[in-house]
């Protein structure tokens, strides 16, 4: 199993950890749930999630309507705070932070997905996108998927790789401008050989629409795809998931290509 070493330590404090918990899938969602569980292991926390579904949302924002957050009971005789909120995963994150939480999260875990958020589904994914929307505000953050998309979903394989990541990111911290993405192969537990610390491997979606017509004669269209992975590096997210491993990949948000700076500036501007 992998070891990290992250060079920015979480500041010690008497407190245990606040760790705000969010996904793309829904409150009622089995990941979730199951993130929860483990979560409370680790310290306090706040779920904030959308009442509904919000799949390949983005880093989508709501601007145009308006936003409710409610109190969610989950046991009468329990303090836990679990708020189900009308937008999008990165509106949750935003009104966690700005509005419900008297302090700044020591964590924000995202997930547990349904479904892979590896190589190029990275910047579609509402789940990765509430992460780095933590991420911008200074929040270690984490967005974790199981490829597994039904929501029969067995998630107890990956439960204590899990609390092993979050507990190394609370106490060792992320370097600056970085949140991680980390994805679990479908394995049972002992069939995971363990983590791999991988770059985003070089993929893309060959995507096609399925064009059909309503009872009402109105045409409509059907997003569809075929996944092709065209990187055979033996370093990349794909490669760890197709091999048994659980990948995890740094993730930057300053998307800046410093690289082509140089190049640029030989143009006649």
């Amino acid at each position: 199993m992998c070891i990290f070493t992250l060079s920015i330590a979480a500041p010690m404090t008497n407190q245990k950890p606040l760790i705000l918990i969010t996904n793309d899938d829904g409150i009622t969602a089995p990941g979730i749930r199951t993130l929860i569980d483990v979560m409370k292991e680790l310290g306090d926390i706040c779920v904030v999630a959308p009442d509904s579904p919000q799949s390949g949302m983005g880093h989508a924002i709501t601007i145009n309507d308006t936003l409710y957050c409610d109190k969610v009971v989950v046991d009468k005789d329990s303090d836990q705070n679990e708020y189900s909120c009308s937008g999008t995963p990165v509106d949750c994150v935003k009104l966690a932070v700005n509005e419900i939480l008297k302090r700044k999260p020591d964590l924000c875990v995202s997930g547990i997905n349904h479904g892979s958020n590896s190589s190029i589904n990275v910047i579609y994914s509402g789940t990765m996108s509430a992460a780095v929307e933590a991420g911008t505000l200074g929040i270690p953050s984490i967005g974790f998927s199981l490829l597994d998309y039904s929501l029969e979903a067995n998630f107890d394989p990956v439960r204590n790789f899990v609390k092993t990541i979050a507990q190394e990111c609370l106490s060792k911290g992320l370097p600056k401008g970085i949140v991680l993405n980390v994805n679990f192969p479908k394995l049972s537990e002992n069939e995971i050989k363990g983590i791999k610390v991988c770059r985003q491997a070089n993929a893309h979606w060959i995507e096609s629409f399925d064009k059909r017509v309503n009872p009402l004669g109105r045409e409509y269209y059907w997003l569809t795809g075929e996944f092709v992975n065209e990187d055979k590096g033996e370093d990349t997210d794909e490669w760890a998931l197709k091999n048994g491993y659980v990948s995890v990949v740094p993730v930057q948000f300053d998307l800046t290509a410093h690289h082509a700076i140089k190049d640029i500036n030989t143009w006649d501007l």
